[in-house]
């Protein structure tokens, strides 16, 4: 079962003013000395607290200012090997790149710069705490070295449920990396369920890279994060999305921009409709055995062919030679989307997990979190879901909008003939009834 923005190290680069001098004759003026500037105070605090023990594995070092820059961090263990790590790009915080061991003692120093080249450094010591005896994996949907669509998520998925006062410090702990660099966020679907996308759709070609940094990391009921889990992925280099309509009962699939192969389909009958809504395929399997033994109005078992998962609910694309008869005129199906052999042999070849499929006019709403459904909101809603507040940046982002409004009519109003205006001013439009 079951991400981090572009990290950046803050440098302050000092110069030093070369003044360059003649020799003074015997009776020239001697300078007067200024008066001495007054010392500049940066007001460095920074944290853990000096000697503080049982400090988490996954604690970075806080820094705070009153005024300057952060000049340097250096974290050293008890052997005095230097700690990995980078600034956070508001430099309120410094990151260990992997989490610190349990049980041991730490130095961390921060030097900051102000305005007058004056320097101000603070160290403090720490002692990381005991390794837990509850620890808890977390389901991460992203898989190292794997290639996804222009719609992919980042799912993460916790076995229990995570309370509202440690979302924010949980969800501070995902990094996601873009290259080239977008927008994105992160929604909390559930207690249990968090997920990020962009603002829009991923660029084709767009490498990922994906931090978990939970190791350590209290996650509520005593119980803390196992490890620290980490992807690199990439998106396809092409952008393909797949809609669905019922009415005609169709598949268009486009691929950068242009429809490469329109096919009929069968949807779900009227007592089980397919669900209408932006999803993106969460799985793929060659074969998939269908088992409803155990649901309300199941009782079938069936194999299927090129099965391509939408929602957790059991709404897929796939083979259906069954129904071929039926594809493009009479929904059959229990939910899902009924395509021929041939065409779901195809689509399953140039579909990936994370290609955007959106199904409209069917008689049912996708349900929010039924599924990777971050595409179905818009992005000022999506944004709410967020534990942590987001930047101008990331909130005024472009963003793909799923449910565009209708576009104000550009109709002119025809100017009033003369006989038309009465008494009223040459020009100005007399109000309509309503």
């Amino acid at each position: 079962m079951a991400g981090f923005r572009a990290m950046i190290m803050v440098a302050v680069l000092g110069g030093a003013t070369a003044l360059a001098g003649c020799t003074a004759t015997k009776d020239a003026a001697q300078p007067t000395p200024s008066a001495q500037a007054p010392q500049e105070n940066l007001a460095l605090a920074v944290s853990p607290a000096d000697r503080a023990s049982g400090v988490p594995v996954s604690a970075e070092i806080g820094i705070k200012l009153g005024s300057g820059m952060v000049d340097a961090v250096d974290v050293r263990d008890a052997a005095g090997q230097k700690i990995a790590g980078q600034l956070r790009p508001d430099a309120s915080a410094w990151v260990p790149a992997a989490p610190l061991k349990y049980a041991q003692r730490y130095t961390a120093t921060v030097t900051a710069v102000g305005s007058r080249t004056h320097h101000e450094s603070k160290s403090v010591v720490f002692t990381t705490m005991a390794q837990p005896s509850q620890l808890e994996s977390v389901g991460f949907y992203l898989f190292d070295g794997q290639e996804y669509g222009i719609g992919m998520p980042i799912p993460i998925e916790f076995m229990r449920d995570v309370p509202v006062n440690l979302r924010a410090a949980v969800q501070k702990r995902f990094f996601v990396t873009s290259d080239p660099p977008q927008p994105g966020a992160w929604h909390w679907f559930s207690p249990s369920q968090v997920q990020y996308r962009p603002a829009a759709y991923w660029q084709p070609g767009t490498k990922l890279t994906v931090r978990l940094g939970l190791k350590g990391q209290a996650l509520g009921g005593g119980y803390y994060g196992e490890e620290d889990k980490i992807a690199r992925v990439r998106i396809a280099k092409d952008r393909v999305e797949v809609k669905v309509t019922n009415h005609p009962k169709q598949m268009q699939v486009f691929k950068n921009g242009a429809v490469i192969k329109t096919m009929p389909v069968s949807l779900g009958k009227p007592s089980t409709p397919s669900s209408s809504g932006h999803m993106v395929v969460m799985e793929q399997a060659y074969t998939y055995r269908f088992d409803t033994r155990g649901e309300p109005n199941g009782g079938y078992v069936v194999d299927v062919n090129y099965a391509q998962r939408l929602t957790w609910g059991g709404e897929f694309i796939h083979s259906a030679p069954w129904s071929v008869g039926d594809q493009g005129y009479t929904n059959v199906s229990h939910g899902c989307v009924n395509v021929g052999p041939g065409n779901a042999a195809w689509l399953f070849s140039v579909m990936k997990v994370g290609t955007p499929v959106t199904i409209s006019g069917t008689e049912v709403k996708l349900a929010p979190g039924n599924g990777w459904t971050v595409w179905d909101m818009d992005w000022p809603t999506f944004l709410k879901g967020s534990a942590v507040p987001v930047t101008s940046e990331v909130a005024d982002a472009v963003a793909y909008e799923p449910y565009p409004k209708p576009k104000p009519s550009s109709t002119v109003a025809p100017s009033p003939s003369p006989g038309s205006v009465g008494n009223a001013q040459m020009g100005t439009p007399t109000p309509s009834a309503s």
